[in-house]
């Protein structure tokens, strides 16, 4: 482990409500489109010109995908646009460092082909598609992750494809198919089949077991697959799906979102999928996946606020530590697919506190982020390097909406990039572990889940009343670092030996 990168800002315990301020933008921007842009809408959040400070690719749908250019100081966050395309359809996008150069490329999911921006430092970008062998197919896509294989030269990619637009007997019952790319050389071979396919709306690589052996999760939504459908999880090699006599028990749910973390200490990541109705938060218990009670109250079933009493429908789920108090929080986007009656039409997101016994509490009213508007993509992320992150949300159909985070008295902080030698620099399956007197965190750098939205760069963690902690890192291939002693509110990066 080397290069420790201080910076030192004051400390305080979190006492405080969580509190935000929303963000002026240099134009408006919103995501746009009838049936065909129903599901969709998210944000990628990177740092594209190596300034620390990450950029927002915004999707539009039927308008033009948008660049944010992060030109944040200290106290204020501020954006500029910047040209990058235009491209339209795009229903979503995630960052990742593909050809292992050290800059940010960008997956862009389209309802159309799907395109690969390749990036060039300065927040510039190449269509390279074609160079690195995708397929130039045009399906609805909803849904992707990427991971390392063992001895990859590019990462094995993920996608999920919503309804075929083609079949005349759809929508209902007509969900297409999604598939594996997997490199052959310095180019992807043919698109690999995930047979069946029940219009995914979320996909994630982990290493749910904590084994050495990552699988992808895959949400579906019943909108469409109507009854022969289920959730899905997939080994990779050999290449096939879990069954319920594997302990992968058959689940059905309007699947829109998938979020992971590991939020009771035992190093392994729980999951938080999105539904129509029902948020569901399942325990991780190592050999398979439990709900969690009622009680823990992060069902979000419910508008929180307002007399529509009608069911919920969530998107983007994320975990993220908003008060630095050592216990992931919870923001879940929320909002009607269009007009549909069963359903809430004024539907607020909801930000989920976790108290100190491990329940959740709403705070979204409080907090000042309780937008009404359709919700679909989202992103937290510390955007002006304050130590406490920020909010992205996109909405359907209303302007891009963008808030700081300005809880006062927040907990200490740290956050932890990784790099390594070779194809997976940002080391992608790494797990970062770290411990205080309050007890053990750990965090997975993944690449996948949320809802058509996805970021790149450090992992945030929250340290509460602790000045210092112990850290230590699990790389990709197992290799497990000594813990080391960091000092609380700096930026580390950790470099791996060749």
């Amino acid at each position: 482990m080397r290069a420790l990168v201080p910076l030192l800002l004051a400390t305080a315990p979190a006492l405080a409500d969580p509190a935000f301020e929303p963000v002026a933008l240099p134009s408006e921007h919103l995501y746009s489109g009838g049936w065909e842009h129903f599901v969709g809408g998210g944000v990628a959040i990177f740092d594209c010109n190596g300034d620390a400070r990450p950029e927002l690719y915004v999707a539009g749908g039927t308008d033009p995908a948008r660049l944010f250019v992060n030109r944040s100081t200290a106290g204020e966050i501020t954006f500029a646009s910047a040209e990058i395309g235009p491209l339209t359809a795009v229903t979503g996008a995630y960052p990742l460092d593909l050809d292992g150069d050290g800059m940010q490329d960008l997956m862009v999911l389209r309802n159309g082909p799907n395109v690969l921006l390749r990036g060039l430092g300065d927040c510039r970008f190449e269509d390279a598609t074609d160079r690195f062998g995708l397929p130039q197919d045009d399906r609805w896509t909803t849904a992707f992750s990427a991971t390392w294989e063992a001895q990859g030269s590019l990462p094995t990619l993920a996608f999920g494809n919503y309804v075929d637009q083609t079949d005349p007997n759809g929508p209902f019952g007509t969900c297409d198919r999604n598939f594996l790319l997997r490199p052959e050389g310095d180019r992807y071979g043919a698109p690999v089949p995930l047979d069946p396919g029940y219009c995914a709306l979320s996909m994630l690589f982990s290493d749910w077991q904590r084994s050495g052996t990552p699988m992808l999760r895959v949400s579906n939504d019943r909108h469409y697959y109507i009854r022969e459908g289920r959730e899905q999880m997939w080994l990779l090699d050999p290449l096939r799906e879990l069954t319920p006599d594997e302990g992968w028990p058959e689940q059905q749910l309007w699947g829109m979102g998938i979020a992971s973390r590991d939020i009771t200490g035992d190093g392994r990541p729980e999951v938080m999928l999105t539904s129509m109705g029902d948020q569901i938060l399942m325990a991780n218990t190592g050999d398979g996946f439990a709900a969690m009670p009622y009680e823990t109250g992060a069902t979000a079933h419910r508008p929180h606020t307002g007399d529509d009493g009608r069911a919920s429908t969530g998107w983007h789920a994320e975990f993220g530590d908003v008060d630095n108090d050592g216990r992931a929080d919870l923001f879940i986007a929320k909002g009607n697919v269009d007009q549909m009656p069963d359903m809430a039409m004024q539907d607020p997101n909801n930000l989920l506190m976790q108290q100190s016994d491990g329940t959740f509490a709403e705070a979204a009213s409080t907090a000042g982020v309780a937008s009404p508007h359709r919700s679909r993509g989202a992103g937290l992320a510390d955007l002006d390097g304050d130590g406490r992150l920020d909010l992205v949300v996109v909405n359907r159909r209303a302007p891009l909406e963008v808030w700081r985070n300005v809880t006062p008295g927040t907990g200490g902080w740290l956050t932890v990039a990784l790099s390594q030698p070779g194809a997976n620099r940002d080391a992608v399956g790494a797990v970062v572990e770290l411990r205080t007197d309050a007890g053990p965190q750990s965090q997975e750098v993944t690449v996948g889940g949320g809802h058509v939205s996805g970021q790149s760069g450090p992992l945030h963690f929250g340290l509460g009343a602790a000045a210092e902690a112990e850290l230590r890192v699990i790389w990709p291939d197992g290799t497990t670092e000594d813990w080391q002693p960091v000092q609380a509110d700096q930026k580390v990066r950790v470099d791996r030996d060749d």
